[in-house]
């Protein structure tokens, strides 16, 4: 075989091996800190492992921040390949293909502290209304509780600002998320309330890729694997450090 058919040759069996390299992958999350959000460093901690773990897998990214009701729809049509957070939801199935946990997210109940609510099951919080975020899934019995008086809201800040001002009862949040829009609320809203000591749900993080998308189970596949592989090499604990986990 001459010289120049063997180069030839030779380029097109590197890149038959290299299909992951060839693809771009549009993740998209909404403003979540400290998990997901454009200011922070690296997009933030879930933003961070999740590129990370693709790189590794030989997938590029780059990540765009939009309201979550915009992710999820921009990932049932293509428009993006990957939600960087997502809760399991059955409903979102139909959207994209779940990867395997890779965190965890603590939701609590959030109160006034002048508000002497008790909670140890849904049926005690029937007579309150609920600031909840629109399009979040928050637990399995949660969501599907309809006797529930759940008044949807934009975002976590609107939800405890109402709080503040008694124009809801409760609203909800992970731990983490809920203790960093604390931080940089007054001191009038942040004094004003109190978490209720018993959890409501742990959820799984995942993220969620586009079913548009023709290799999802392939890149579910390699991003599962890099996040095993680094739990185990020590990369992942780092990554927690450098976000202050």
């Amino acid at each position: 075989m001459p010289r120049f058919s063997r180069a030839v040759a030779l380029f097109g069996v590197l890149l038959l091996a290299m299909p992951a390299l060839a693809q771009r992958l549009r993740l998209v999350a909404d403003a979540w800190p400290p998990f997901t959000d454009a200011t922070l460093i690296n997009g933030g901690l879930a933003t961070d492992i999740v590129s990370t773990a693709l790189a590794r897998a030989g997938y590029a990214s780059e990540f765009e921040q939009v309201p979550w009701a915009r992710a999820l729809m921009g990932v049932g049509d293509g428009r993006y390949d990957v939600v960087v957070n997502a809760w399991y939801d059955e409903a979102r199935t139909h959207l994209g293909q779940f990867s395997g946990e890779y965190l965890l997210n603590r939701v609590r109940l959030i109160k006034r502290r002048d508000d002497p609510i008790d909670f140890q099951r849904l049926e005690q919080l029937h007579d309150y209304p609920i600031a909840v975020v629109r399009g979040y899934a928050y637990s399995a019995a949660f969501d599907g509780d309809t006797q529930l008086q759940k008044v949807p809201v934009h975002n976590f800040v609107m939800a405890v600002r109402m709080l503040a001002a008694q124009r809801v009862r409760l609203t909800l949040e992970d731990e983490y998320v809920a203790r960093y829009y604390l931080s940089r609320e007054s001191p009038r809203v942040r004094n004003a309330v109190e978490f209720l000591p018993k959890p409501l749900s742990e959820n799984s993080l995942h993220i969620l890729v586009s079913l548009k998308n023709p290799e999802h189970a392939q890149i579910v596949a390699g991003f599962d694997r890099e996040i095993a592989k680094m739990k185990a090499d020590g990369s992942y604990e780092r990554l927690m450090r450098l976000h202050g986990m």
